[in-house]
């Protein structure tokens, strides 16, 4: 059995440790430990982390695997410090059958850098008119807990509730796409000064604000779990605030772009800034990060969702939706949240790791840094600075909006189970 000693490290931030993995568990944290046997990261100046947890990531396997494969995106997520990821249902075969969630699960398992969580789907096809075979996928060699329909909303309300009522027997979740569809046929940004400016069509909030207050009043109605994805309005925040307050069973997340990026930027016209949601205005952003400061949003996950070149690089009207994340999100989390005084590093830990994996129920996952725990772990340089450059990307694809934008922070080392998958800042 292997032994790592990562010496000097600031566990979560904080008190100056030594860490000593043996094998796949954390063996001893303290000071002075013995480096007998052992290989030593001389770690000084550096974050360790528990590995982060994506609840929201497109891996596009099986059917789309032109912009991403099981394993290309596992690279990528190790490559930004997860561990552990959940897998969108949005796939060709749509995964809303115990047989496709296994697959996507199995290929996990086979890629060796990050463990997969498959989510399946809430309906058949995601078409939003009779529910998918729920039971079968948790009761499937994947355990699904989480279902969505991501990209597209559950937007009918019985179909929601009987979801809600359904996941509610063994412990699931239902993580909606807040997204009224009536109210966005033909949206291409945010509703307001800029697409009147642009001519662009309007998405306007209360499309997500709508739903997401009828879905947390069908949840309190029903005594069920409720996830919120991509939250990225001022007025969703208060909603989920109210619901909060009430004892409902709500959870939020929030991608990295939503914390940072606003819809000025579409007056570039550059499709690389096309995603949905939108882009919205400086307002939500910075109600975005108060809330995630204060906890009304439990967690920041990527919604990373790559796409071949061919579907960017075109006009914006007929440009698809979305942008990569894995590799970025901890240094826009860093940026947006630790350099403004928002969220401490141990904040960081619990938005992106503890909690995710806990509305996730990813077993072994955001877990505490002490002795007898699993060896799921990231290290961060937050003194590094470094432009962003895709061509440098694990992920098959190079969507992303930061594309020459300096960020902070490096993830150094990344380890699943005791095992090494990047070392000085690269692919192990």
């Amino acid at each position: 059995m292997s032994k790592t000693l990562i010496r000097g490290a600031q566990v979560l931030g904080g008190e100056v440790q030594d860490v000593l993995i043996d094998g796949e568990t954390i063996a001893e944290v303290g000071t002075g430990l013995s480096a007998e046997g052992a290989t030593v990261i001389e770690a000084d100046g550096q974050i360790l982390l528990p590995g982060l947890v994506d609840l929201h990531t497109h891996l596009r396997e099986p059917g789309r695997e032109d912009s991403e494969t099981v394993l290309t995106g596992t690279r990528a997520a190790a490559s930004g410090g997860f561990t552990a990821v959940f897998a969108m249902a949005n796939t060709h075969p749509v995964a809303d059958t115990a047989g496709v969630v296994e697959q996507v699960y199995r290929l996990g398992k086979e890629s060796g850098y990050c463990d997969v969580q498959p989510i399946g789907a809430v309906t058949v096809g995601l078409e939003g008119k009779k529910l998918a075979e729920l039971g079968a996928m948790h009761d499937s060699a994947a355990g699904v807990t989480v279902f969505s329909d991501d990209g597209k909303c559950v937007d009918d309300a019985v179909i929601m509730r009987r979801a809600l009522e359904y996941v509610k027997a063994f412990g699931g979740v239902v993580a909606q796409h807040a997204q009224e569809p009536r109210l966005t046929e033909g949206a291409q940004m945010n509703e307001g000064v800029v697409s009147a400016e642009l001519g662009l069509g309007g998405w306007p909030a209360v499309a997500e604000e709508s739903i997401i207050a009828r879905d947390v009043l069908l949840a309190e109605h029903v005594g069920s779990r409720v996830h919120i994805c991509h939250l990225s309005t001022a007025g969703s925040v208060e909603i989920v605030r109210w619901a909060k307050s009430r004892g409902i069973d709500v959870t939020a997340e929030v991608t990295p772009h939503h914390l940072l990026l606003t819809d000025e930027l579409v007056r570039s016209y550059n499709p690389v800034y096309k995603v949905n949601p939108p882009l919205r205005t400086e307002k939500d952003v910075l109600a975005l990060r108060e809330a995630l400061a204060d906890g009304t949003i439990d967690i920041v996950a990527t919604d990373h969702a790559p796409h071949p070149h061919e579907d960017k690089d075109c006009e914006w009207a007929a440009a698809a939706m979305g942008m990569v994340g894995l590799e970025t999100a901890l240094s826009v989390v860093q940026q947006t949240m630790v350099e403004t005084g928002l969220l401490d590093w141990a904040g960081v830990a619990d938005r992106m790791s503890f909690a995710p994996a806990r509305i996730g129920r990813a077993t072994g996952h955001g877990r505490p840094v002490s002795a007898g725990e699993p060896a799921n772990l990231t290290l961060v340089d937050p003194a590094y600075r470094g432009v962003v450059d895709p061509a440098d990307f694990a992920s098959r694809s190079r969507n992303t909006p930061y594309e020459g934008r300096e960020l902070p922070g490096r993830v150094t080392h990344t380890f699943l189970r005791g095992r090494a998958t990047v070392v000085d800042g690269k692919l192990a």
